[in-house]
């Protein structure tokens, strides 16, 4: 193959002309959203009510994004940018604030908050899940981020998402699993959204059972993601419990985990009894980049 001649050649002037042009071009796209994003508002204020947040729209932009990324730019990068412009544009719409559950480690938790969120949503830090959903529920279009795993002395902060008019789990990020992601902390996003705007690929219960053993928590392993803390009321344990939704049935194959029936079914096979249960919320399936360059794999939990 021939090598270009020298006049055929771009010169550095000229390829950093063109990097102006498309940062001029991104900017002036930007604000053309921007523009757009006004005209929704009025349409909004006269057809529709509820929250700003549409988890539902937001997972599928998200899946998008990931499926047609290629390139030298990283794909966290790519992620982090729209996050934020999403999120930017939904304060746009109706302001709101982002509480934050700080138990499981100050900056890791302020890294995600600003990874997702960015730097103009206001940002406000609590010591406690149960404080941060209590945050959530008393305002009027908040977000709550709480650790996606058991943390110390955080007792069962989901039995207040049980009832109908309290806020509910609307998505669990980061949304791209890689070991080395930058906002790599597992988190559930809590507020209250509309009910058909939410995803419902995994959906994620409060269970309360009796009896609950190291051989009930094993074998629930392969059919749900479980955080369990102690429960006095039934001398057992308080579970929550994510376990793909029906609407994950229309995905992808090779989904893991089983139903709620098959989860309890094995609760009682293991000796527990389930006491009391109710739907929390639900989320997107996630995607998982196994290694540099590898395609994103769905998973269930």
């Amino acid at each position: 193959m021939a090598k270009p001649s020298r006049s055929e050649t771009p010169s550095l002037a000229d390829l950093r002309r063109e990097i102006d042009r498309i940062d001029e071009t991104m900017h002036a796209l930007l604000m053309q959203r921007g523009e757009i994003i006004d005209r929704l508002i009025s349409v909004k204020q006269t057809q529709e009510s509820g929250s700003a947040f549409r988890p539902a729209r937001e997972a599928e932009m998200m899946r998008r994004l990931v499926d047609r990324h290629k390139g030298i730019l990283p794909l966290d990068t790519a992620e982090s940018i729209w996050r934020v412009i999403i999120a930017t544009f939904t304060y746009v719409q109706a302001p709101f604030s982002i509480h934050a559950d700080l138990s499981a480690g100050d900056a890791a938790m302020r890294d995600s908050a600003r990874f997702h969120f960015g730097f103009t949503v206001p940002f406000v830090p609590h010591m406690g899940a149960a404080s941060v959903v209590a945050a959530v529920s008393d305002s009027k279009g908040d977000l709550g981020l709480v650790p996606a795993f058991t943390t110390a002395g955080a007792g069962a902060w989901w039995s207040a998402l049980e009832l109908d008019t309290a806020p509910k789990i609307i998505a669990r990020l980061p949304f791209v699993d890689r070991n080395d992601h930058p906002a790599a902390v597992p988190v559930f996003v809590i507020s209250r959204a509309a009910p058909d705007s939410m995803v419902k690929e995994v959906e994620v219960w409060s269970v309360r059972v009796a009896g609950w053993s190291t051989a009930a928590a094993r074998a629930l392993g392969p059919l749900a993601e479980v955080i369990a803390v102690p429960d006095r009321a039934f001398d057992g344990a308080a579970l929550l419990i994510s376990v793909p939704g029906s609407a994950s049935k229309t995905r992808v194959d090779a989904l893991a985990g089983g139903s709620m029936d098959q989860v309890i079914e094995t609760l009682v096979k293991a000796g527990a009894s389930v006491r009391a249960s109710a739907l929390v919320g639900s989320h997107a399936t996630r995607y998982r980049v196994p290694a540099k360059g590898a395609q994103p794999v769905p998973t269930a939990h």
